[in-house]
């Protein structure tokens, strides 16, 4: 399995931001074909040292790498990659999991 997280920094406008995600961004991301489960944070972002700078964090799940890549090679992945850097300063990370 692989997890992608998309971290995004705290926006100028929080509300636009939201509207935005929530309305435009998750309808688009829902349609990336191969997304196993798709999660996103809900309250304030901390960490161990304080108040964090990420507003906002979405994990995304697929079967494997090549998945990953297949979905964001697609018109839907890449209509929903365009759209989240639209949204607010963001770091996307992807990884192969193992339970332990």
């Amino acid at each position: 399995m692989v997890q992608l997280i998309v971290l995004y920094k705290n926006p100028k406008d929080t509300a636009a931001f939201d509207k935005a995600y929530f309305d435009v961004h998750v309808p688009l991301a829902k349609k990336i074909p191969g997304v196993r489960k798709y999660e996103v944070s809900r309250g304030p972002i901390s960490s161990p040292t304080g108040k964090s700078d990420v507003h906002l964090a979405a994990l995304l799940e697929f079967d494997d790498t090549a998945s990953l890549q297949k979905a964001f090679a697609s018109p839907e992945g890449q209509a929903a990659a365009a759209h989240a850097q639209s949204l607010a300063s963001l770091e996307m990370l992807f990884f192969e999991v193992r339970e332990v």
